[in-house]
């Protein structure tokens, strides 16, 4: 199997969680629907604003009852940015059926802009 290397962002990262969160990178599915899988590879949030703000990067499980978060409230403070990954990996999955997505949440309105790279297995 080819694996390419993608990245995704987001800009003025959303306050509110759960469905409204800014998804950033959602697996897709393979050919002829088939499983995918993709290694999150790094994950960076800006603060774009004047002033500190805190970020949620979670991730929303293709299964739906497994949501986790990767990061929950970091301080970000205003003008420098979080490198979520720090030399981790992460694996996320598409079923077939649901893929996981990759969601974030900002403290405040346009404050926060997020970029992930990945190496999808297709």
């Amino acid at each position: 199997m080819a694996n390419d290397f993608k990245r995704f962002a987001v800009t003025n990262v959303n306050t509110s969680a759960g469905a409204s969160a800014s998804a950033v990178y959602s697996v897709p599915a393979g050919a002829g629907s088939s499983a995918l899988e993709a290694i999150v590879i790094g994950i960076t949030i800006a603060n774009t604003s004047t002033a500190g703000i805190t970020a949620n990067v979670f991730l929303d499980n293709n299964a739906g009852s497994n949501d986790v978060h990767i990061v929950k409230n970091a301080s970000i403070p205003a003008g420098s940015s979080l490198e979520v990954m720090s030399g981790n990996k992460l694996v996320l999955q598409h079923s077939g059926s649901a893929g996981d997505v990759l969601k974030m949440t900002s403290s405040a309105g346009s404050a926060a802009d997020g970029i992930v790279s990945v190496l999808e297995d297709v």
